[in-house]
């Protein structure tokens, strides 16, 4: 896709699949974020999250690939960055994830015409309907090269 494939109000959805298990919170949170509430039932039990929690950066990464999935940018997705970005609720053992991308501007370029910017929203949901994550920011697209 250019940047031409993209209109404000466009909602790209991946129906999800990605199966967040306790193992896979564990192993992320070992490596990369070694905190109880990631690590240990009984101590996550006695957090602030009163049950085991995946790492926000777990949830994010697991978004990202399921962004890199839904929206099949020329070259790739080129983050150039973020306005807001949130954890209304944690991700879970058991959850299972979907995302939707929205379309909030394009823009164009003027000192690059082969590029512009994609303002979008990302939105990761549980199977309850949730939002887990939040974010909003820009992408670098590429235009449509001329004929």
């Amino acid at each position: 896709m250019f940047l031409e494939d993209f209109e404000v109000g466009q909602v790209f959805r991946h129906a999800g699949g990605e199966v967040v298990t306790a193992d896979a919170i564990k192993a992320f949170a070992g490596q990369y974020d070694p905190q109880p509430f990631h690590l240990d039932e009984a101590a996550a039990q006695q957090s602030f999250f009163r049950g085991l929690a995946a790492s926000g950066w777990h949830t994010a990464g697991l978004t990202m690939r399921m962004l890199v999935d839904t929206l099949a940018i020329h070259g790739g997705l080129i983050g150039a960055g973020f306005d807001e970005f949130r954890w209304p609720r944690p991700t879970r053992p058991g959850d299972v994830l979907r995302l939707e991308v929205e379309v909030l501007g394009v823009k164009f370029s003027q000192s690059k015409p082969q590029q512009g910017f994609l303002n979008h929203r990302v939105t990761t949901y549980n199977q309850h309907d949730e939002a887990v994550l939040v974010m909003t920011g820009n992408l670098l697209v590429p235009r449509r090269p001329p004929a």
